[in-house]
């Protein structure tokens, strides 16, 4: 038995730097890829999403097209939009998600002054430890 994609939640983190769009994307890609949204279930539409996370409903739309340009999902005019599985033919999506994380966590990085040549060594000292 699947989760309904209603009783999964989903928040947004106003405050924590990383732009509202790439946490949406990231939070439904690690959903989808993760099964706990399974191929059929069906999204909520843009304006609910954007409604319910009290967000832009552009944001929420462009995340939508991104998501389903990489086969995340898919749109049924006049029925909704559905989770799908063609990133699973796409054997470079889940590189790009992580990608997508990884240049995130560099540019953060940056912001915060950390000189290019620490961030690996810091990644590596942090790797150890697990």
């Amino acid at each position: 038995m699947t989760n309904h994609p209603s009783s999964i939640q989903i928040t947004i983190d106003q405050d924590n730097g990383i732009p509202i769009w790439l946490q949406l994307r990231n939070r439904l890609i690690y959903l989808i890829s993760s099964g706990q949204y399974v191929k059929g279930d069906k999204l909520p539409t843009v304006r609910e999403m954007a409604v319910k996370l009290g967000i832009n409903y552009n944001t929420v739309s462009k995340v939508y097209q991104d998501i389903e340009r990489d086969g995340y999902i898919k749109s049924q005019r006049g029925k909704g939009t559905f989770v799908h599985d063609g990133y699973l033919e796409n054997p470079e999506s889940a590189s790009d998600e992580v990608d997508s994380l990884v240049d995130e966590f560099i540019f953060q990085c940056r912001e915060m002054g950390v000189p290019r040549s620490d961030i690996l060594t810091r990644v590596e000292s942090r790797l150890s430890l697990i």
